[in-house]
């Protein structure tokens, strides 16, 4: 089960919606009687209503509206909507299937919905076995109800099966080109990544290390002076490359770069209190965050104090960053590099809005 992109679930809700719409349309102009009549007093032709279809069809839309909303605003997972959808689908077409099968019956292109975008997420394995379970609503409804003429109803499954199958291999053959396609778009900026780092960061180290020794060679014939000088002037040299790196790094995920202050303040105080316990991932992972907390307040902050704690409460590992410093912007988000690592262990990161001025993080961490 590959899972489904957000942008193709809003799609595929938006199409849900407007077959809904246009069956209640068609279904009115149908001219056909419903077949499967033997337990339903069902009614149909040109311009009649029945109540049976039509409750079946106005549920089907409200269900299509309820689920283009959810899509809309982002309220349930993606995956998870996908496995309501497609049971949905199914069920929704087995309950069309027996209130206007007939001749010129729709219900068919609802199963093939249901099909369709199984095939779409999923591909060939997940399509077949949606498309198994539409064929056995089907013939259940066919069988139950003693059809005149059960050879039509059997080739009508005999066509779904079809149907499924082909849709569920060019679904498959989608998602296996995409994944060429990935790896082929990873080949190549692994390939850039590493040119990068070759030509310019490697050889800047290569460069440290030459300077490293000649202030090393200058030291040892007891010209200090020179030494420092040297040192300095590597120090500079090596602020620079590290803001480079740190431009550079953030460029892959397309973040912006944080601008740093001519010079760094250094008189930030710090009070850092840790009190948990967890994996070694998990340590590893916090003392990862209070580190790169303790970067940015000392490079971007401007604040006197600042306060770091991590600490286990109701079962969750809080983690609470405060400092007095300049504080967040109006609609700012939080540091990328905090808020990534924060993601990746599944935890939750806000800005905390106090009176006092500064800025102040709050974390949450599932303590495994």
């Amino acid at each position: 089960m590959y899972p489904p992109t957000i942008d193709m679930e809003r799609s595929i809700a938006r199409c849900r919606v407007l077959l809904s719409l246009m069956a209640i349309v068609a279904v009115f102009i149908d001219p056909s009687e419903p077949a499967l009549t033997r337990w339903l007093p069902l009614s149909g032709g040109t311009f009649v209503f029945d109540r049976y279809w039509v409750s079946v069809l106005l549920a089907h839309l409200t269900y299509s509206l309820t689920l283009a909303s959810f899509q809309a605003r982002g309220a349930v997972s993606p995956e998870r909507l996908a496995a309501i959808a497609t049971w949905g689908d199914v069920l929704f077409g087995a309950a069309i299937a027996l209130v206007t099968e007939g001749t010129t019956s729709l219900f068919y292109v609802f199963f093939a919905f249901a099909v369709l975008n199984v095939g779409l997420r999923s591909g060939l394995r997940a399509a077949l076995v949606v498309t198994a379970v539409s064929i056995g609503f089907y013939t259940i409804l066919a069988v139950l109800s003693a059809p005149d003429n059960p050879q039509v109803y059997l080739m009508r499954a005999a066509y779904l099966a079809m149907t499924g199958y082909v849709v569920g291999f060019l679904g498959q053959e989608r998602i296996n080109q995409e994944l060429r396609i990935r790896a082929l778009e990873s080949n190549v900026q692994r390939q850039r990544i590493a040119r990068s780092l070759h030509d310019g960061y490697a050889a800047a180290l290569a460069g440290v290390n030459l300077r490293l020794e000649s202030s090393q060679e200058l030291l040892r014939r007891g010209r200090q002076n020179e030494a420092l000088a040297e040192l300095a002037e590597l120090q500079t040299g090596v602020n620079h490359e590290h803001d480079e790196l740190r431009a550079y790094i953030r460029s892959l995920v397309d973040r912006e770069v944080t601008p740093t202050p001519a010079r760094e303040p250094c008189a930030t105080r710090f009070s850092v209190r840790a009190d948990f316990a967890g994996s070694a991932a998990l340590v590893e992972h916090v003392l990862h965050i209070m580190l790169e907390a303790t970067r940015n307040v000392r490079r971007h902050a401007r604040a006197r104090s600042a306060a770091i704690s991590g600490r286990t409460v109701d079962g969750k590992l809080v983690i609470a960053i405060d400092d007095d410093g300049v504080g967040f912007p109006n609609g700012g988000e939080p540091p990328w590099s905090i808020s990534s690592r924060v993601s990746e262990f599944g935890g939750e990161l806000t800005l905390d809005k106090r009176e006092q001025s500064g800025g102040h993080l709050l974390i949450q961490l599932p303590a495994v």
